[in-house]
């Protein structure tokens, strides 16, 4: 063996472990040239690239130092085999994360490609809270193909913070059912207001491009002036090369093409990103306000070249592609399920969306009921309104997912790739049961658009047991409900999962109980009195909320020495919208409520609010990069803390940590 099969032979077999630990803060960022708060990592933004190769264990400890929200982290797109626990979703796999905690996030990346983790907490992430994840292969085999990478990602953007969002939103004046338009869209996390993207490339040489969508709703139009995409990669699955002029990234997906460089330097080019924030890109008049143009730079002694202008937007079908293992069509289903998506309003008049039913988080989040209920985990019912659907190991597994809506939304599925049987164009209509036309070797991934009034079949085996998301992935409407739970091998799952101890912690701080079914009754499973039945109204997404205990003493300050008791039965606290806002509900999450009254609480932080917080959120002015005046707002209640901490800290008193399993 040659010295050099023999390196690559140990680098291949020697898996490292990669290891980051990061504060997650509030930093202040101007990406579009207006300056609001972030949410950033070790005081940066934006965020940090993971970086690993196949075989490695990636470690990421996470402290939440935000002060105000909650948080957590989902590694997009890795498969979690045997670490569900790690998946990262907020009372799915976990319960998320309060401030002044930490969490570690222990797992094996054991397939190549091109990932991003995000918060998966409260529709946190477009508050900034997202970044790429790169995972590299020993054995690409596109390998001697390209010179060198590059990451590109794109993103919508907002200029208010994601509790007002979501508010406004979730409204019954919303009739329309309205989702927050961004006021800009970003290129590596930067626009034309600010800095132009450019990519420097050297004539003669090809490039790895890797894009990544971490928007919450616009899809990302892509088009290189006089450069050809050749796509090798979607959703971390290698793909036979196929030429493109253009591509449409949804939000969540990802594509690695080859671009080859000119083999002179003659002039320098642009490329153009466009965000679709239509309902339907394939209708007339189509609104395209939303551009960041890019440049290839070959010489920089030469000029930039003028804006370029793209006439119409008709993208690669990405259902055309061909995977690179050429995996034939899964057989025919032992379990099909049929899903029926459309919005519409709940008893109360809020703009709610339904996959079947709406979504409806539990108490306890998932996996731990499942680890907890015996036999009864294979009954949905334990679980809540979750949408729960078990599917047993080895099955085939067949959704059948109807758009009854007028426009294209983007599903994610976690913990597998699926094939994409068929995904007819908008207006299709339902799944009528023709399957004669299903290709034999579909193309698969992890997000797919599914068509305006159409409908998508996907397939997948059932051989990772977890509790796993299915759902859109245009994030507003997660917070209203477009969410499904796959509940796979649940008696296969209970023998090969452990929750570690300081996971359980995080609960037990906030008095969240661990075991039993979604309402945390771990006698009678099918008692579900005591869950939740209802989204929380007002939704103010990651916003720390009050703690469900009779006596707690400060989370943000909680430690093995100073826990919360809870071996009391929960307290219920009612809101009066009249007389208690978002500001001071969102100022009392990190602090004991003890024996005080609600009342005493509410004059306490009211007085300790300062007179310019309005709505939970902090105002100030601030002069962006035209030197234009503008007010912004900061959902960061850091000057009330050390008052009202202050004002409790002798009313609780401190206490060993007690389970309360309802």
């Amino acid at each position: 063996m040659s010295i050099g099969l023999l390196a690559a032979f140990i680098c291949h077999s020697i898996a490292g472990t990669v290891e980051y630990d990061w504060n997650i803060t509030w930093v202040d960022a101007a990406p579009d040239g207006f300056s609001r708060p972030v949410i950033g990592i070790n005081g940066q933004w934006p965020c940090p690239t993971i970086k690993a190769t196949v075989g490695d264990q990636v470690v990421v400890t996470i402290h939440n130092k935000l002060a105000n929200e909650a948080t957590s982290l989902h590694f997009h797109g890795i498969l979690q085999r045997g670490t569900n626990e790690m998946d990262g979703a907020g009372q799915v796999t976990q319960c998320s994360v309060p401030p002044g905690h930490s969490f570690t996030y222990r797992f094996t990346v054991d397939k190549p490609g091109t990932y991003w983790y995000h918060s998966h907490t409260g529709g946190q992430y477009p508050d900034g809270l997202r970044g790429p994840l790169i995972v590299h292969d020993p054995d690409d085999p596109y390998h001697g193909q390209y010179d060198e990478e590059v990451v590109l990602t794109t993103s919508d953007w907002y200029h208010d913070q994601v509790p007002v969002l979501l508010n406004r939103m979730l409204s019954p004046s919303n009739v329309p059912i309205r989702l927050p338009f961004p006021d800009s869209g970003l290129l590596n996390d930067t626009s034309n207001e600010t800095a132009n993207v450019t990519l420097k490339f050297t004539p003669g040489k090809t490039y790895k491009i890797r894009v990544i969508n971490m928007g919450a709703l616009a899809a990302a139009m892509l088009q290189f002036d006089s450069h050809t995409m050749k796509v090798i990669e979607i959703d971390g699955v290698y793909v036979h090369e196929h030429h493109a002029e253009q591509i449409r990234v949804s939000p969540a997906q990802r594509y690695a093409f080859l671009l080859e460089a000119k083999p002179t330097d003659g002039r320098n080019y642009a490329f153009l990103t466009s965000f679709d924030i239509n309902k339907d890109f394939t209708k007339a008049g189509s609104d395209w306000r939303l551009n960041v143009t890019g440049y290839i730079e070959y010489d920089p002694a030469k000029t930039l070249p003028a804006l370029f202008i793209v006439d119409d937007w008709d993208p690669l079908d990405d259902f055309t592609l061909v995977p690179y293992d050429n995996q034939k069509l899964l057989p025919v289903p032992d379990n099909q399920i049929t899903l029926d998506f459309h919005s519409g309003f709940d008893d109360l008049g809020i703009p709610r969306a339904y996959m079947n039913n709406t979504y409806v988080s539990p108490k306890v989040p998932t996996l731990y009921s499942v680890l907890t209920v015996g036999e009864d985990a294979d009954n949905p019912a334990v679980y809540g309104q979750v949408n729960p659907l078990v599917v047993q190991y080895g099955q085939t597994v067949e959704i059948v997912l109807n758009n009854l809506d007028d426009a294209i939304h983007p599903f994610h599925l976690h913990g597998h790739h699926f094939q994409v049987c068929n995904r007819p164009s908008s207006g299709a209509g339902s799944f009528g049961g023709d399957n004669r036309a299903f290709p034999s070797v579909p193309v698969r991934r992890d997000t797919v658009s599914v068509n305006a009034n159409s409908h998508v079949i996907l397939r997948f085996t059932a051989d990772n047991p977890g509790v796993w998301l299915f759902h859109c992935h245009i994030e507003w409407h997660v917070s209203m409900g477009l969410v499904a739970t796959i509940i796979e091998a649940p008696a296969k799952l209970q023998r090969a999962i452990t929750i570690p101890q300081h996971h359980l912690d995080i609960c037990i701080a906030q008095c969240l109980p661990t075991a039993g079914n979604a309402a945390g009754n771990t006698v009678n499973h099918t008692d579900l009195a005591g869950a939740n039945t209802a989204s929380p109204n007002p939704d103010n997404g990651a916003l720390f909320n009050i703690s469900a205990c009779s006596k707690s003493t400060s989370i943000a300050t909680s430690s093995a020495a100073s826990s919360p008791d809870c071996s009391h039965p929960p307290v219920s606290h009612t809101y009066r919208a009249d007389t208690t806002s978002i500001a001071t509900k969102s100022s009392r999450g990190g602090f004991p409520v003890c024996q005080v009254t609600e009342s005493e609480l509410e004059s306490t932080v009211a007085h300790a609010t300062p007179p310019n917080v309005s709505n939970g959120i902090h105002t100030t002015t601030v002069h962006t990069k035209a030197t234009r005046t503008r007010t912004h707002q900061l959902s960061d209640l850091h000057r009330v803390s050390k008052k009202v901490t202050t004002r409790y800290s002798t009313v609780c008193p401190d206490s060993e940590p007690t389970r309360h399993h309802g």
